[in-house]
Formats: C-alpha cells, structure tokens, sequence
C-alpha cells in the first residue's frame, strides 16, 4: 500500500511541477489603468508616480520571445527624487515601497533563466533578487530557503540570455517564490534600465530524494483504504 501511495504522490507532484511556474512570465499580458499599462501578476511602483506623469516600469516591444517584454527605467520624479525600475512577482507595499507577497510555488529548481537588456548609469548596478520560503506553521514566520541576489555588472546592450544560479539555504520544500526585478541599486541614477523577458525557473536541486520524507509531511486518510482516499 505504501508503495502505491508514493507511486501515486510521484505522479501527482510531476503534474503540478509541469504547471507551476512564474505567472506572466513572458509579460505577453497587461492591464490598462488608463493612463499606463501595469503587467499582470507582477507589483510596481507606476501607481506612485503616475500622479506626476511618470512611469518607471512600460510595456515594450517586440519581446525577446513574443510580442512585449518588460521594460524597467530608473526616473527622476518631481518630489521624489529619482526612482528605480521595480517589478516584484506579487505585491508590493504601497507604503512602505518593499515588496508584500510573491506567488504559490513548489518546486527546488537550479537557476533561473531569462533574456535581458540593462545598463547601469554610473555606478549603480541593477540586480534581481530570487526568494524561495515557505510558512513555518511552529513559529508563525516564514523560513527563508533560497535568498539570491545578482548585480547586474556591466552591461547587455542587445538581447541576451541570462542563467543565475540558486542558492539554497536548506533542504526544506517551498510554498512560494518571489522574484524582484529592478533597474537600480539602493542609490539610484536617473537612466540605469532593466529589461526583460521570457523568464523561467530551470532544473531541479531535489530530484527524487524528497520521497524519502513523504511519511513527515503527507496525511492520508481514511488509513487503511481499499479505494478512494484524501492526500493532505
């Protein structure tokens, strides 16, 4: 019976790795908010600028893969200063300007993957961060299981495929994942732009040695069962 129950967790865990994966991760889709266009499923901070009529992160065209990519400049906005070209997977904080939430995600894979274009102005390196976590239900927080952040040296003036390499903390499974996307490091230059394409997480650091913690992690019931059953 166990070995049917794994063999049959095997099968329904492939098939919700086929299908989890970056949401818009093209950015092939946007919403228009009348006096810009937002990308779906991904956070910015154009609706604090666009009071003054500037957007920092726009739809562009044509798209390394696809019609449209996403295109992240860092602007000077009266009032403000200059602000970085942000794009968050999921939410970000309309106060606090960080980002709230990412988007459900299962997977342990090895790098992300892309296409990019990106110049820093000056001295003020861009970057994209990678956050894998999952919700720790003893100590009500999250546990954080990949923290990367790339810097975005130098600079790709044409479409370019990019791999970066996670790195894991531990060997726990996530529940979400949370990509950031900006222009500009934490001191902004008017000019620094990131743009992007076709992402796509690649690989995978677990493989198969993750069964051997199916028995900690999975409640089956009713136990014994000679038909259908609940996997929890």
């Amino acid at each position: 019976m166990k070995e049917t129950i794994i063999t049959i967790l095997i099968t329904f865990l492939a098939s919700v790795t086929a299908f989890a994966q970056i949401p818009n991760n093209g950015f092939e889709n946007w919403t228009n908010l009348s006096t810009y266009d937002t990308p779906n499923d991904w956070g910015t901070i154009n609706n604090m600028t666009s009071n003054a009529g500037v957007f920092t992160c726009m739809k562009g065209d044509p798209g390394a893969v696809g019609d449209w990519y996403l295109k992240l400049e860092s602007k000077d906005v009266p009032g403000k200063g200059v602000m970085p070209g942000v794009a968050v997977s999921g939410i970000i904080d309309t106060l606090t300007f960080k980002p709230k939430s990412g988007f459900p995600f299962s997977q342990r894979p090895l790098k992300l993957t892309g296409s990019w274009q990106y110049m820093g102005s000056g001295s003020d390196p861009g970057f994209i961060a990678i956050y894998l976590t999952k919700w720790n239900f003893n100590t009500k927080k999250r546990d954080t299981i990949v923290e990367t952040k790339h810097a975005l040296t130098g600079m790709a003036m044409v479409w370019s495929k990019f791999n970066i390499d996670l790195t894991y903390l531990n060997t726990l499974l996530p529940d979400s994942a949370m990509i950031i996307l900006s222009s500009s490091g934490p001191a902004p230059v008017e000019m620094s732009y990131l743009y992007i394409d076709n992402l796509s997480f690649e690989g995978s650091a677990n493989g198969i040695k993750t069964i051997d913690n199916f028995d900690s992690i999975v409640s089956l019931y009713p136990n014994p069962t000679s038909s259908s059953f609940i996997i929890e």
